[in-house]
């Protein structure tokens, strides 16, 4: 038989589980809701490399101008 009788400290960690995993469940929705604004706001590809915070010669105009210039 199993015991049946709750004190109210179980009523009251309910409450706070509750709550965290609410908490918890609006902060992934949050998150999940900011990555697919970004990844459809793309709307060129070659936008996302220049986040890497890297100098790359290659995804900047004026190199690119350069080096074919130089070339020719």
């Amino acid at each position: 038989m199993a015991i049946r009788v709750e004190h109210e400290m179980h009523d009251r960690r309910r409450g706070r589980n509750t709550g965290v995993g609410l908490i918890l469940v609006g902060f992934v929705g949050i998150v999940f809701a900011l990555t697919v604004v970004k990844v459809l706001g793309l709307g060129d590809i070659s936008q996302m490399e220049r986040f890497d915070h890297v100098a790359r010669p290659q995804i900047e105009p004026a190199a690119i101008e350069a080096s074919e210039g130089g070339a020719q």
